[in-house]
């Protein structure tokens, strides 16, 4: 297996497998067509992966969302590589506010209108991909739901884990416009087997297909209160607090059931299940500075451009500085 990654967040995930993967530290942005060497299939998860870091720098966004996964997939049909799963997204039926006539049930055939920085560069790596179909190509896209769980490089920008976060640090979940909205969920441990799925499934099957990938859809007042009772059986008591000031939020339901129907394919993580099993490897690891810019995706990104804008002064930190680097 090969693993390609900027490694903006490390090793940690990698460590433990190092021994059975070969690491390419490289940009998405900037591939040579060596690194698909001994490559069947590619599993494209890379570029910015929410709202935040998208808003904040939407150029790198569309560069790693649309361009790369259109030149990497160009790159693949040249070099052999026939099956391309595409990480997308099921914020691309989001429509913003909550209005009961607009509370449809969405899927793979509704249409889409996305607007926001980040759905809209995924919507568009999917168009690429399809303009590409043919019978020694078979792209695949797989639209995830609000992922959550618990992962080596945690994360508490992740509606759920947040809820623990909270929950753990103050005591008390706040639910934000009274937690009205709407949200697909899926949990990380199903959507890695959902990619082992596509990567199985036979061409005819998948060829140009779409799947949601969704548990189930809930209310964000619902996920709370989940939360709350799953954290309650481990001892831990937690209140819920409401702020009913308008938010930019986002609010849809979506359905999953066509990759079950296809594929037979179910997911199986509910939202205790996981809660309980964050708490517990969030104990067993010690992931307990919740507040870490590391565990949040665009406070990382922030530092890093930060301390990229010193090291460009200074040089290595512990290099002796060039002649002349201080002016």
């Amino acid at each position: 297996m090969t693993i390609l990654d900027r490694l903006f967040f490390g090793r940690i995930g990698i460590e433990p497998h190092r021994d059975r993967i070969r690491l390419l530290p490289a940009d998405i942005r900037n591939l040579s067509a060596d690194c698909l060497q001994g490559v069947s299939a590619i599993i494209n998860l890379s570029g910015l992966s929410n709202d935040p870091t998208a808003e904040y720098n939407p150029e790198a966004n569309y560069q790693m969302n649309t361009v790369a996964t259109a030149t990497l997939a160009q790159m693949a049909k040249q070099c052999g590589v026939q099956r391309y799963i595409y990480a997308s997204s099921c914020s691309l039926y989001d429509f913003g506010i909550v209005e009961a006539e607009r509370d449809v049930l969405m899927d793979e055939t509704s249409p889409v209108d996305p607007r926001a920085a980040y759905s809209k560069s995924k919507y568009d790596g999917e168009r690429a991909l399809f303009a590409m179909i043919d019978g020694s190509f078979c792209p695949v896209i797989l639209r995830m739901g609000t992922l959550y769980g618990f992962s080596p490089r945690m994360r508490y920008d992740l509606v759920v884990n947040t809820f623990v976060k909270d929950a753990l640090s103050k005591g008390y979940i706040t639910l934000h416009y009274g937690g009205q909205m709407w949200r697909p969920m899926a949990e990380v441990r199903d959507a890695a087997r959902a990619y082992v799925a596509l990567l199985e499934a036979p061409d005819e099957a998948v060829r140009g297909e779409i799947f949601n990938l969704v548990h189930d859809n809930y209310r964000i007042s619902e996920l709370a209160l989940r939360v709350r009772d799953a954290l309650a059986g481990l001892d831990i008591h937690t209140d819920i607090r409401t702020d009913f000031k308008y938010a930019a939020v986002r609010n849809y339901r979506v359905s999953g059931r066509k990759i079950t129907r296809v594929l037979n394919f179910r997911l199986e993580v509910g939202i205790e299940d996981s809660v309980r099993h964050i708490v517990q490897n969030v104990r067993a690891f010690g992931y307990t500075n919740f507040d870490h810019d590391r565990y949040y995706n665009i406070r990382w990104m922030k530092l890093l451009e930060e301390a990229q804008s010193i090291i460009n002064i200074t040089g290595g930190i512990f290099d002796s500085p060039k002649p002349g680097a201080n002016g």
